[in-house]
Parts: structure tokens; C-alpha cells; sequence
């Protein structure tokens, strides 16, 4: 019987809290089946190119993805190379000598690990023939004109095909096979039906019927277990796609999902309740400087200030130091993302600002792409009229300075009244009057295609925030991901998170959430809800959430006007703080991200597949009767240090970003806190094993 060492996990209070094993990884092959392995689609393709770097230096080279060839990612991403695995290699051979197209080398990214490719068109004479080899297998038939789910079986049977060549050389290795979401569930059903000696993880990060029904704007949490299925998803023409991914999960020995409100979700819809939750996690990367991310975080916003600046131009009769920037970002999924909700409370704090007398602006930007013509005009106009005015003051700056410092060599004190001569003066006039616009500030950056039937747009329409003067909160929609080679906001979208102060992400379906996890690693506070995952991990690991800069709206079980009010009143409350607090607030949130970190999160993977071992080769693989992993010894308590929330502290209407308290810096200590968040979030064992020879760099390891 093979049986790696034992390895009992402590909580803090010292007791154990589950008990994993060490997998011998040098008698196993670990393969990784999703159809975004080097192909970005979606969230899927993030999960796997953050988890590369901790998977390939536990596993070393006997890790490797399987996915999709495209001959454009292939030359830009992949470095072709020779399998050094005999198995790898003489699978490679065989299959390219029957007819297909398979590319071996080394994905481009942090870990290098090796990938499979499969050249989809290559192998499509064959589909007929394996929609037949589907059907013996689970009677799921495919329509002729479903061209992804054609694909997608034609990749699975590649798959299956590749699964069978290696086990047939694997020469007493062991193999997992883990296969992510229903794109590639047609290779784990195959594998199945032909008894292949592997050992299967299914793993769903949303599933398909959810996502349908979430978007019809159905009630879907307080309906689950009232659903027809099989009707709901045959009305949406789905029905053989559901079937596909229902019959990977009940093929697959483990079964797993990304967060336990997609559990719940796959409970009902999947009719299988997953056996681990694995948590989706960031390669984490901590600067040796402590307060880097703060000085980031001042730069970028100040890059974002002057696009505000050319974007308002005219109209900017506002501080742009007591401007606060927000943000939602994502696909373009206006009730699933929370497009809908986040507009409704913009507009109530719009009302409570303006009630308020407050000096503080809101800019809000949707980073959501939707089709478009191109630029409009006028935010192009906008730039060009801040640059020109940048331009001339940067020219009058530079005379002013020679004839200051001219007459200081003199010994003489500058005649102010003659030191700018009359073009100089011409010029500044015709600077200001360039600024003079008939029109409001745009509400969109591009032309929209579908303008007057834009659901944001419209909704802008509606409830009337139309970068009016009086109107305190300004929305900005930028329909296209951001781009540092953009002329118009020429930024990354990881600089353009660091330089806002919120991100806020409201959503009513989300399986995980990266955007708020994004926000979190880089010490941005966010708000997010608890219909996502990645809000019900921080509701379950963090004591106060808010106090730690994690917002979580409750959409489950209150109205949605209730949930509207509720998202008003922290984004208000935020509002009201002053500069000192959202500093101490944003220190708390980047120390979370160690409960982010791939390095902490890989337990739950390295636990489900020492399960799937033990249920496909129970004779050679054991595991005790344990509970799957817990995390109730790793939860950030609430802050003893004041303020605990910093909304909780505050007087009735914003204050001045300047504002300090006195008595607040004594009651606040950071270097306290931050000690006694490491301790808790500290765990007593590595998942990974460090390769002979590499060393960790500083602060790599620091969980």
C-alpha cells in the first residue's frame, strides 16, 4: 500500500484540525483538463495560470495542462520542447501518427509547466464517430449546429484518447486527472466508460443552468429547490450541454466547486453535493518594502486624476483631493455583475451628499466592455484641452522661473506686477477660454452601438446623473478593458485598481469573485456580497469584515431594496472617512491577502486529490476518516485598535479628507495588529517542496 507521511494541522488554540496526506508526487502524473489553458476566456484561465508556479514546484515535471491549440497563443505564450516523461512522449507520438495534431512545450508563465495542446480542426473528420462513442457512453446526443459543444467533444475525446495512451505507459505512475467545468467534461465522461486507470476530479466554477437562470432575473437562491430542471434547461436550448456537464459530475470519483455557495448551487442543479470546496487563490507577491503598495497607490491616482481632469474640463469645480474613485469592473452582465443595484445607490448617495452639503466627489468608473464605433469625440477633445493647458502653464512656468531667478542673482526682489509680460497674460486667456464647453462632461467614453437600448446607459437616463454641476457622485462608463497603449486612459488594469480608492462589485450570481480578491491583494478595500464566493470566505475567515475594508452587502436574504439601502449606507460611510482612516483601512486589507495565497489555499486541492486516489485505488491508496480542511483556527479577529470600522466612528456628514485625531493615533497601533494578523493567518506546514537548489526569496514564503 503507498502511503505518504502523515502530516496533523494545528489551529492556534492547539487543536488538531484535520489531517492531510503527502502525496509521493514522484509516483503519480498529475494532469490539469480545462479548455482555457493558454486560451483566455474567462475567470478559469486566471485560476489556472495563478496556480501554475505553486503546483509545478510541489509536483515538478510530472505536472501538466491540457487545452486547446490556437496557432496565435501558441507562438506568443508556449515554448515548444520535447516530453521528457516516456509516457508524455509516446502518447505525443502515437496520437500525431493517427492523424492529429498535438503540440507539447512549456507555457510562458511564472512555474513553466508543461501543456498538451490539441489542434481541434485538425481532428474534426473524426466527429461523427466520437458523437457516437458519446451517446454508448451516456446516451447525450449533440445538434449538428452547437458548434462550441461539437468542439468541446472533439477536445474531450482528444482528451480521453491522450488519458489512454499514458496509462497504457505509465509504467506503475499513477494518474490524476482533474477536469475543469463542462468544456472539458466529455474527456472525463470517455475515460470512464472505457474504464481508464485514473483517478477523476470534477470541478465546476459555476454552473451552466445558474448562470442562465441568474440572468433572466430570476429569484434563483430562494428557488433552487423548486426548479424543473430538465424543462429549464430544454426551454433555454441548452438541454445536451446540461447533460454533458451533469454526467462529468456523477462520472468523476471527486467532485469539487470553487466556493460553498456554488455547493449549494450545484446541489440542486447537478443533483450531486461536491465532496471538497476549493477556493480560488492569487500568487500572491509581497513587496520587501511594507508600505510600497501605499505609495502605488498615491501614483496611480494621480494618473487617474489627470484623466479626470481633461474629462471634466470646464466643470471641474470640484477638489480633486477629495475625490474618491470607485469602480466596477467585468464582464458586461448587468444584473449577475450588479450593474443594476450599484446605479440605484449611486443615486441614493448622490442625494445624501448633496443633502449633506458634503465636500466630497464620487467618480465611479464601469470598466465593462460592450460594443462600440470608437472614441467619442469629445473625452478625446477633453485630454487634448488638459494637455494644451499643461503645456502652456509648464512654458509660463518656465519664463516665470528665468526672470525670477534673473533678478534674484541681481539681489533684487522680483517686480511681480511686470514679471509676466502681456502675451504671456494673452496666452492664459486664451487657455481659459479654450476650456469654456456648452456641454455636460460625457457619461461613456465611446460611441456605443446600442446606445438607447445600453441597460447602463439607460438606467444613467433614468435616474438622472448626468455629470451635472450640482451632482456630487460622476459616473464614467468605459466600454473596453483597460489598456496601458490606450490614448485615452493609458493604463493597466492593475494600476488603475491600485489607484482607486473602492472597488465595488455587487453581484447576485458569482461562484468566486476575483475582482474583489484582486482589490485585496493590492490593499484596495471593495465591496462584494454574499452570493459570491469570495464573500462568503471572508464572512467565514474575517470577524469584521468592513473593519478589514471588505464590504459584504447581503443579497440572500433581504429585498432588493433593502440590499440597495444597505450597499448606500457603506458607500456613504466610506465616504465620510478621512484620509487617515481609509490609510489604516487600506493597511488591513492587503494583509488578507496571505488568505488569498495560493501557498494557503492549495491545502483543499492537495486534500481532494489524495481523495480521488483513495476511492479509484483503494487497494494502494488509503485515507484516514478525516474531516475534508477547516480553516476555524484561521480567523482574523476583530481589531482591538480604534476605529474597528472606520464608518463606526465618524460624525453625522463627511469630514474633510485632512482631518487627523489625535486621540485616534494613540489608540491605533499598526505594527501591533499587523503582528497578530500573521499569527493568525500563520500556517505550521508547507504545502509545496522547495526544489534542491532554489531558494526562497525573501518574503515568498512568509504565510
Amino acid at each position: 500500500m503507498l502511503r505518504g507521511r502523515s502530516l496533523s494541522v494545528t489551529s492556534l488554540s492547539g487543536l488538531p484540525q484535520w489531517e492531510v496526506e503527502e502525496l509521493p508526487v514522484e509516483d503519480l502524473l498529475l494532469f490539469e483538463v480545462a479548455w482555457e489553458v493558454t486560451n483566455k476566456v474567462g475567470g478559469i484561465y486566471t485560476v489556472i495560470q495563478t496556480k501554475a508556479k505553486t503546483t509545478a514546484d510541489e509536483w515538478g515535471d510530472n505536472y501538466f495542462l491540457i487545452g486547446p491549440y490556437f496557432e496565435h497563443n501558441m507562438k506568443t505564450q508556449v515554448e515548444q520542447c520535447e516530453p521528457l516523461n516516456d509516457a508524455v512522449r509516446r502518447a505525443v507520438d502515437t496520437m500525431n501518427k493517427h492523424g492529429c495534431q498535438v503540440h507539447f512545450g512549456r507555457w510562458l508563465i511564472e512555474g513553466s509547466p508543461y501543456v498538451v495542446l490539441f489542434d481541434i480542426g485538425y481532428s474534426a473528420w473524426n466527429l461523427d464517430r466520437w458523437k457516437g462513442d458519446l451517446w454508448e457512453a451516456c446516451s447525450v446526443g449533440i445538434p449538428y449546429h452547437d458548434r462550441e459543444a461539437n468542439d468541446m467533444l472533439i477536445f474531450g475525446s482528444l482528451t480521453a484518447w491522450f488519458l489512454k495512451e499514458v496509462t497504457d505507459h505509465a509504467d506503475g505512475k499513477h494518474v490524476i486527472a482533474q477536469f475543469h467545468e463542462w468544456q472539458a467534461g466529455t474527456g472525463l465522461i470517455l475515460s470512464r466508460a472505457r474504464k481508464l486507470p485514473i483517478a477523476t476530479i470534477f470541478t465546476t466554477h459555476a454552473t451552466l443552468l445558474g448562470r442562465y437562470l441568474c440572468a433572466a432575473n430570476i429569484d434563483f437562491y430562494n428557488h433552487l429547490d423548486k426548479f424543473n430542471i430538465d424543462k429549464e434547461a430544454g426551454e433555454r436550448q441548452i438541454y445536451h450541454r446540461y447533460c454533458m456537464e451533469r454526467a462529468s459530475v456523477h462520472c468523476a470519483h471527486v467532485f469539487t466547486t470553487v466556493s460553498e455557495i456554488t455547493a449549494i448551487e450545484a446541489e440542486h442543479m447537478l443533483k450531486r453535493k461536491p465532496d471538497v470546496v476549493t477556493p480560488n487563490g492569487l500568487n500572491v507577491k509581497k513587496f520587501s518594502a511594507v508600505h510600497e503598495f501605499q505609495n502605488l497607490h498615491a501614483m496611480y491616482k494621480a494618473r487617474i486624476q489627470d484623466f479626470v481632469r481633461g474629462h471634466f474640463y470646464g466643470h471641474l469645480d470640484f477638489d480633486l483631493e477629495k475625490t474618491l474613485f470607485l469602480f466596477i469592473a467585468g464582464r458586461y452582465e448587468f444584473s449577475n455583475k450588479g450593474a443594476d443595484i450599484f446605479l440605484e445607490a449611486l443615486s441614493r448617495l448622490n442625494f445624501l451628499l448633496r443633502m449633506h452639503k458634503s465636500d466630497v466627489t464620487v467618480v465611479v468608473f464601469f470598466i465593462m466592455p460592450a460594443k462600440t464605433n470608437n472614441f467619442n469625440v469629445e473625452t478625446l477633445k477633453g485630454q487634448a484641452v488638459r494637455k494644451q493647458l499643461w503645456d502652456i502653464a509648464h512654458s509660463v512656468k518656465e519664463k516665470f522661473g528665468k526672470k525670477l531667478y534673473d533678478a534674484l542673482l541681481r539681489g533684487e526682489i522680483p517686480d511681480m506686477d511686470n514679471i509676466l509680460d502681456r502675451d504671456d497674460v494673452t496666452i492664459m486667456k486664451r487657455a481659459i477660454f479654450s476650456t469654456q464647453r456648452q456641454s455636460l462632461p460625457p457619461v461613456t467614453t465611446h460611441n456605443m452601438i446600442d446606445d438607447s437600448t445600453d441597460p447602463i446607459l439607460s438606467t444613467i437616463r433614468r435616474i438622472g446623473l448626468f455629470n451635472s454641476r450640482t451632482d456630487r457622485v460622476k459616473v464614467i462608463l468605459h466600454p473596453e478593458f483597460l489598456s496601458s497603449t490606450s490614448p485615452l486612459l493609458p493604463m493597466d488594469y492593475e494600476e488603475f485598481v491600485r489607484g482607486c480608492h473602492l472597488g465595488v462589485f455587487p453581484s447576485y450570481y458569482e461562484p468566486w469573485g476575483y475582482t474583489p480578491a484582486e482589490c485585496t491583494v493590492m490593499g484596495i478595500p471593495s465591496v462584494t456580497t454574499n452570493l459570491s464566493g469570495f464573500g462568503c470566505f471572508m464572512q467565514e475567515h474575517v470577524a469584521d469584515p468592513t473593519a478589514y475594508g471588505i464590504y459584504i452587502v447581503d443579497r440572500r436574504f433581504r429585498s432588493l431594496d433593502d440590499s440597495c439601502n444597505q450597499l448606500t449606507q457603506f458607500l456613504y460611510g466610506f465616504c465620510k472617512q478621512s484620509r487617515r482612516q481609509r490609510i489604516i483601512q487600506r493597511n488591513r486589507t492587503e494583509r488578507l491577502s496571505d488568505l488569498l495565497d495560493w501557498r494557503y489555499l492549495g491545502r483543499y486541492y492537495q486534500h481532494a486529490r489524495y481523495l480521488t486516489l483513495s476511492r479509484a485505488f483503494p487497494d494502494k491508496f488509503h485515507m484516514e476518516p478525516t474531516s475534508p480542511p477547516t480553516t476555524e483556527g484561521f480567523k482574523y479577529p476583530r481589531p482591538s485598535s480604534v476605529p474597528p470600522s472606520p464608518s463606526g466612528s465618524q460624525v453625522s456628514s463627511p469630514q474633510s479628507s485632512d482631518v487627523e485625531d489625535e486621540e485616534e493615533d494613540e489608540r491605533y497601533n499598526e505594527e501591533e495588529e499587523a503582528e497578530r494578523d500573521r499569527l493568525n493567518i500563520k500556517s505550521p506546514f508547507s504545502l509545496g517542496r522547495v526544489p534542491r537548489g532554489k531558494k526562497k526569496l525573501h518574503g515568498e514564503y512568509k504565510n
